[in-house]
């Protein structure tokens, strides 16, 4: 999880909530930790792949954010680290859907400057 994670563009890992968590800028995109006495992995999904997914028993809503497409994983139950990868992605591109190589997620975009108001004709 950790390889996929920060193998993406201006991501880092942090302690939250006393588990790893993965950041584009300030922004968590996927984590791991345990919930209920089971270990789990999270990340985003579309709304409809997330209600699809969860009918996989590998697969439940998050808690508390389940509703915004977050879902659960429990890391025993991967066979195919592709299909894991492949959910980090879009977990990454929903969470920072401007994030590119070489631009740090975190800093400021800077604004178009204003154009100059026209003066009205006489």
């Amino acid at each position: 999880m950790r390889a996929i994670c920060l193998a993406l563009p201006d991501t880092k890992e942090t302690l939250t909530w006393g588990q790893p968590h993965f950041r584009v800028g300030e922004k968590i995109f996927a984590g791991c930790g345990e919930h209920g006495g089971k270990v789990m992995i999270g990340f985003k999904l579309t709304k409809p792949h997330a209600d699809a997914v969860i009918h996989d028993p590998r697969f439940e809503r998050a808690p508390y954010v389940g509703k915004h497409g977050w879902v659960s994983m429990n890391p025993e139950a991967i066979d195919d680290w592709d299909q894991v990868r492949a959910m980090v992605h879009e977990s990454y591109s929903l969470i920072a859907p401007g994030a590119k190589p070489g631009r740090a997620a975190d800093r400021p975009r800077r604004r178009a400057a204003k154009k100059p108001a026209r003066q009205k004709k006489r």
